[in-house]
């Protein structure tokens, strides 16, 4: 019996430390596909678990969408959205002052320029995703498909999240961009702050572009993963616990935010029409003499001099 449970004790270790335990979920997502197509190739030829975010109205996108899907890769709809900062902006890029007909024609017409794509996220749209109204003209037209959402979180406070309530969009988070810096040593940090936020939460979603300095970083990194991360596609993570740290915007797109009213400024004063009569001295005493009989002190020493408070 002894021997039994020697024997059982040493198969349940070998097989711990035969099975990798996977701590966290890296996903990566490689936007702005269709502009670049032999750097786009480079990132093709990457693990099929990394995906691309294809622009609708770059002149290679039917063409990059159809190679990456070919190649195992998930696609995503790059779509533009207005930023806050003044930049030069690519077709039919969403505003939030646009009707639902129009994000819904545009939404439309980049699922049939992108095909193979079961998700959507946003190029730049810092203005557009701070927008509740915009992002729920957004949401309301994505319910239509199939189509889950992956906030880049261009903005802290955007409204994807409480846009989504009540339609069957999926929303999913950006948590690290890739590539801000333009260089091999600060993309390597960026990518190792990706693989300790999927340890340290279960899952990250990183986000890169298809930078010369970005794939060899890729190329090196991606096959050297530690064993308790493992790479997996976006999809992967739609039931994944998110989290909502936003704050409501009203605001209503084309109208000025309304200022809060300041309880402390006082009441303006109204200034006659016309100028005030002078009041004489007998005038003045004589009304005074009137408040002063009528007080209730007065009124109260004119009743005990009566007799009015006596007991009876």
């Amino acid at each position: 019996m002894l021997q039994f449970r020697h024997v059982v004790s040493s198969l349940a270790c070998a097989l711990a430390l035969a099975t990798p335990v996977y701590a966290g979920k890296l996903a990566i997502v490689i936007d702005d596909f269709g502009y670049r197509p032999h750097q786009e190739n480079q990132v093709i030829a990457l693990p099929a678990n990394i995906s691309v975010a294809v622009l609708p109205n770059a002149p290679h996108s039917r063409e990059m969408a159809t190679k990456a899907h070919n190649a195992g890769h998930e696609v995503l709809i790059h779509l533009p959205m207005a930023p806050l900062s003044k930049q030069p902006l690519e077709k039919d890029t969403l505003r939030p002052d646009m009707s639902s007909a129009e994000i819904e024609r545009i939404i439309r017409e980049a699922v049939n320029k992108v095909p193979y794509a079961v998700g959507l996220n946003n190029h730049m749209g810092s203005a557009m995703t701070s927008s509740l109204f915009g992002m729920q003209k957004v949401m309301q037209s994505l319910d239509q498909y199939n189509l889950y959402f992956l906030d880049s979180v261009t903005i802290g406070n955007s409204q994807s999240m409480r846009a989504a309530a009540g339609t069957k969009v999926k929303v999913i988070k950006r948590k690290v961009f890739l590539d801000d810096k333009q260089n091999e040593a600060d993309i390597r940090v960026q990518f190792n702050r990706a693989v300790a936020l999927a340890r340290r939460n279960g899952s990250a979603i990183a986000i890169g572009h298809p930078h010369p300095t970005t794939v060899r970083v890729l190329q090196q990194m991606v096959y050297n993963l530690p064993p308790d991360i493992t790479l997996v596609r976006p999809s992967s993570l739609l039931n994944e616990p998110q989290v909502d740290t936003s704050r409501p915007n009203n605001t209503v797109p084309g109208k000025p935010a309304e200022q809060p009213r300041n309880p402390f400024r006082g009441v303006k004063l109204c200034k006659p029409k016309k100028p005030l009569e002078p009041v004489h001295a007998t005038t003045y005493f004589a009304v005074l003499s009137d408040s002063i009989g009528e007080s209730t002190l007065v009124k109260y020493m004119k009743n005990q001099w009566q007799g009015w408070g006596q007991v009876r």
